[in-house]
């Protein structure tokens, strides 16, 4: 539900220039992840971004379990716009129950693609796990509650033949508190669906040894989801990693909804492009961002303030 400031009485015509004038919402509320992700930094800057863009506006920018839950607070008027990643904004769009979407969110309207989330699985260097059929037996953690990441991890282990009854223990936890249960030894291994470089991870491998499990092409084309793409993470993303490592990336997408105004939208997404560099300062996966990808591959339809941008900047014809 959108919020209104209540103003004094303008006279009509006064009110009818004033209403002409004001683009901006008086509430956006950015929606992210954990605070030990990368959506919830990425947020802290679209937030200043938003600030300055829209000065009428208050913004604030809220902690969440991210995809899932995002989608679903703004199906409920409950946020202006959010994080996700593509395959939960594709089951979000279907209505796919089990995804945690009891229904379809046809209000929900695409604004960015910006970049990709890559599927990482991070073991104990000494726990003897370096393929995913040595995680089986072994206690792992899988993202929050159907959260992206936990997503990601029914659809990887299910694609490489497994499932959760195939370890010792499974826990439904955030990055951060994977990450401690790893430090304490109460984990052998943790999946965290995220950009490169993930402060969680840069954590964990700076207090312990790390490994991380390769997830082979054949595994990805088995989900049968073409959200899902092969791709490397690079040697060096995380101290002691001396090596490439196959693994499979996401898109994350920015989302808004219908009742959003279109100038309010036109002038988000304006704003993201015109301050990029904000972007990255605040996280290196912002540097995937592409505003010629942008309203690209989109599973559900773009909001009109943000085709409006798009068609300006000559992306849509």
């Amino acid at each position: 539900m959108t919020h209104k400031i209540i103003r004094p009485a303008l006279g009509l015509a006064a009110g009818l220039l004033l209403a002409a004038s004001v683009q901006a919402a008086d509430f956006i509320n950015v929606l992210t992840g954990g605070t030990s992700g990368v959506y919830y930094p990425m947020g802290v800057a679209l937030g200043q971004i938003y600030s300055k863009a829209l000065p009428t506006a208050k913004v604030s920018v809220q902690a969440t379990k991210a995809s899932a839950e995002n989608l679903n607070l703004l199906q409920a008027g409950r946020g202006e716009i959010a994080f996700t990643l593509g395959d939960s904004l594709s089951d979000a769009w279907k209505g796919d129950e089990e995804a945690g979407f009891k229904t379809p969110l046809k209000k929900l309207r695409g604004v960015a693609a910006i970049y990709p989330n890559y599927i990482q699985i991070v073991a104990a260097a000494d726990s003897g796990i370096k393929s995913l059929a040595d995680l089986k037996g072994k206690r792992i953690a899988v993202g929050a509650p159907k959260s992206g990441t936990e997503l990601n991890s029914r659809a990887i282990f299910k694609a490489a033949g497994m499932s959760y009854k195939d370890f010792s223990k499974v826990e439904y936890l955030p990055f951060g508190e994977s990450v401690e249960l790893m430090k304490n030894r109460q984990l052998d291994a943790t999946l965290i669906s995220a950009g490169l470089g993930v402060a969680a991870l840069r954590d964990l491998a700076t207090a312990v040894k790390i490994a991380i499990v390769p997830v082979p092409a054949d595994v990805i084309a088995r989900i049968g989801d073409p959200a899902y793409t092969a791709a490397v993470i690079p040697a060096k993303t995380y101290e002691g990693q001396g090596a490439e490592v196959a693994t499979a990336t996401i898109q994350n997408f920015l989302v808004s909804h219908e009742g959003v105004s279109a100038d309010t939208v036109y002038t988000m997404t304006k704003s993201i492009f015109e301050n990029l560099d904000l972007l990255y300062s605040a996280h290196a996966a912002a540097k995937a961002i592409s505003k010629d990808g942008a309203p690209k591959n989109m599973p559900l339809p773009l909001h009109s303030g943000a085709e409006k941008y798009y068609r300006e900047a000559g992306l849509l014809k």
